[in-house]
């Protein structure tokens, strides 16, 4: 057997994949290097322009690649993504699955509105079940799903309290589903949990505060993440390699949590 990550024939839809300097638009671009067919996702007209520039820079590398506008966090949205990468790509069947989608600014406890928690909660937590509910009809056997998380799941910083609760509740269904996926339709799910990561999208002041706190905890590295060290962990876990893992959570970080 050839000891490959090689995804060749698989089709793998990331969600919130637009950002050029993302992690989203890293892992597309690692699992189209290695074979899949990707689809970028993206929500809404001013992101368009950017989920274009990602496309084009995995098609050309030789990528095959398409671009689909859907709000994943509603149920329309998830299954029109799911239905405009079959047509696509000309096929019946989604492999993988990385749900990397997410929504909102720092924030502590005391200033959080109603909008705030549904905005962060709609993506984060209701967008995953939406699009596993709309992709696990076509999804075979050796299928994957991997939940882009966070180290916030299970550290306490009060400045992004709203976000890691979401994270944590992103935790919580990737062991749920894990189980309910597994035995029966023979689809691993695992989340990847990044640390910090500079991807442009916190402010510079709110960015550094955050690195500031996190950084000194690492063990491999006094650095922050890159997107392809986030991207490179999904690549295993997406590919064959990894047939033995599911309903984890591994924290990609350089040790931040020792997990």
């Amino acid at each position: 057997m050839v000891d490959t990550l090689s995804l060749t024939g698989k089709v793998a839809i990331i969600t919130g994949s637009a950002r050029e300097t993302g992690i989203g638009a890293a892992i597309a671009a690692a699992l189209a290097r290695n074979g899949a067919y990707v689809t970028i996702d993206h929500v809404s007209d001013s992101s368009a322009e950017a989920a274009a520039r990602v496309a084009q820079k995995i098609s050309n590398e030789g990528g095959r690649v398409t671009v689909v506008q859907a709000d994943v966090s509603t149920p329309e949205g998830a299954k029109m993504l799911v239905d405009e990468t079959l047509a696509a790509f000309n096929v019946d069947h989604i492999d993988i699955l990385v749900n990397n989608a997410a929504a909102g600014m720092p924030q502590g406890v005391l200033q959080a509105t109603r909008q705030s928690l549904e905005t962060v909660f709609s993506t984060i937590v209701y967008a995953p079940i939406f699009v596993v509910q709309a992709a696990v009809p076509y999804m075979p056997r050796g299928g994957r799903v991997i939940n882009i998380g966070s180290v916030a799941s299970k550290l306490g910083m009060a400045p992004v309290a709203i976000y890691g609760a979401a994270k944590a509740a992103s935790d919580s269904l990737t062991y749920s589903m894990a189980m309910e996926l597994g035995r029966s339709h023979g689809i691993t799910v695992n989340t990847v949990s990044p640390g910090p990561v500079n991807t442009g999208v916190l402010p510079k002041e709110q960015a550094e505060k955050i690195d500031g706190f996190l950084v000194p905890m690492t063990r491999a590295e006094g650095r922050v993440g890159t997107t392809e060290d986030i991207a490179d962990a999904t690549l295993l876990l997406a590919s064959e390699k990894s047939r033995w893992i599911t309903g984890q959570v591994i924290s990609v970080s350089g040790g931040i949590t020792g997990n």
